[in-house]
């Protein structure tokens, strides 16, 4: 034999590796892939009009665990209940269903943030179709690996606590009393923003919208008050490297009484399950049980880590920009930070024109030539769809070139009202 050929089955002996290490070795990487969630929750009720989802056994793929994927929610209801009930049962539906079949991950994470807002608009209509008047908050999280996607409307809260010791808020507060850009918004499509009038004309109270009296410029349902209450979401999107961090996520029982710091303090160190009791215990020991009180908690770290190490607490810095409640040019402007401790930002819009929303792409059946409503989801001929460009005319079966997004006659009406383009009918209702 030869010395070169002796040299080349060497080297193939060499390069040979059992099975069984592959096969370790595939699985380790998909542990470092995929995080491990630990959560929590505590809740303590005065109206009974908070609710809580926690979903851990989502998949993109139906029947593939490798596509797993977790939903946690918060729905602060207000003037009753049903619109929170019914939000936690279809949003995660509605918002699944504006997903194109087929996507990879990589285009169904980037479609998931204007797919949040289909499904909110959609599952607003439906609401408002059952001819109910409650309304509800939403904040709701969904993580796919270490990317967590937030979608939210009203006052509800999720802040991220990373291993660094910063807090990062995920979501902003739809409160004509502290957004400026809201109330601009509002009175712009015909709405009355001032406070409850009392006996002598004295002004009492946060700010609200008239008709109606709601203090929040955006939610689900409300039906009774006007249309430029919308369900349009505020939405951010972000990564996290492998150190991980943690989501307080809670109604406004607890941020009314503490801030979004104080929060993510008390509890640094603690499981998620007594995290979140202790944040709700605080809040108590505070000021009592004065509304409300749901909070979530959930821990994403590395799958061979069982807990949250402690992390030091640090004196207030540059980020403490995230620990108030801010408008939306607000967040967009600490937005670049989160990259420096460990996180990185891949989207935030929180426009609440929908046409800003819904991009520019043309779904449709190429069997049957027929166009999807990009909310509902629902086929429609080319005669019976309106694209939501404001430029377009109404699309006839002989157009040669179509811009979309479209929308079906419904919820180009919602568009339509959302804008004030038609009178709305309100009672008054306070929350």
């Amino acid at each position: 034999m030869s010395p070169s050929k002796a040299a080349s089955r060497t080297t193939t002996k060499q390069s040979l590796v059992p099975l069984a290490t592959l096969i370790g070795r595939e699985l380790r990487s998909e542990k470092l892939e995929k995080p491990l969630l630990i959560h929590g929750q505590a809740a303590l009720a005065k109206k009974g009009e908070d609710f809580f989802l926690i979903q851990t056994d989502c998949e993109r793929v139906p029947g593939d665990p490798s596509s797993a994927f977790s939903v946690f929610g918060i729905f602060d209801g207000h003037n009753g209940n049903s619109a929170a009930i019914y939000t936690k049962e279809h949003l995660l539906d509605n918002v699944v269903s504006a997903i194109p079949q087929g996507a990879t991950r990589d285009e169904w994470l980037q479609a998931l943030p204007r797919a949040l807002v289909a499904g909110f608009v959609k599952t607003d209509i439906e609401f408002q179709q059952k001819g109910e008047t409650s309304g509800t908050t939403v904040t709701f999280v969904i993580i796919d690996g270490w990317t967590i996607t937030v979608g939210s409307v009203g006052d509800s809260r999720c802040i991220l606590d990373t291993q660094g010791g910063v807090v990062s808020l995920l979501t902003v507060d739809h409160r004509l009393e502290e957004n400026v850009e809201e109330r601009e918004r509002v009175t712009a499509s015909g709405g009355e923003v001032g406070r409850l009038n009392v006996f002598g004309g004295n002004e009492v109270g946060p700010l609200r919208c008239w008709p109606g009296g709601l203090c929040l410029s955006r939610s689900i349902g409300d039906t009774d008050v006007g249309e430029y209450i919308v369900p349009i979401p505020h939405v951010k999107q972000v990564k996290l490297s492998n150190a991980g961090g943690r989501l307080i996520i809670a109604s406004d029982g607890i941020w009314d009484i503490l801030s979004s710091d104080m929060a993510a303090k008390a509890c640094r160190g603690l499981s998620a399950e007594l995290a979140a009791k202790l944040v709700v215990k605080e809040a108590l020991r505070t000021k009592g049980l004065k509304d409300d009180t749901t909070c979530v908690v959930v821990d994403i770290v590395p799958s061979d880590h069982l807990t949250l190490a402690p992390t030091p607490k640090k004196k207030q810095n540059t980020f403490t920009a995230f620990l108030s409640k801010k408008k939306d040019t607000d967040t967009n402007k600490n937005g670049n930070k989160l990259s420096s401790v460990g996180v990185e930002e891949l989207f935030e819009e929180g426009s609440a024109m929908l046409a800003d929303r819904l991009g520019k792409d043309v779904p449709s059946n190429t069997e049957t030539g027929l166009l999807k409503c990009a909310v509902c989801q629902i086929d429609q001929s080319p005669s019976e769809v309106v694209s939501s460009n404001e430029a377009a005319a109404i699309i006839s079966s002989t157009s040669k070139r179509w811009e979309g997004p479209f929308l079906c006659t419904i919820c180009k009406k919602k568009k339509d009202a959302m804008e004030g383009k038609r009178p709305s009918k309100g009672s008054v209702t306070t929350t």
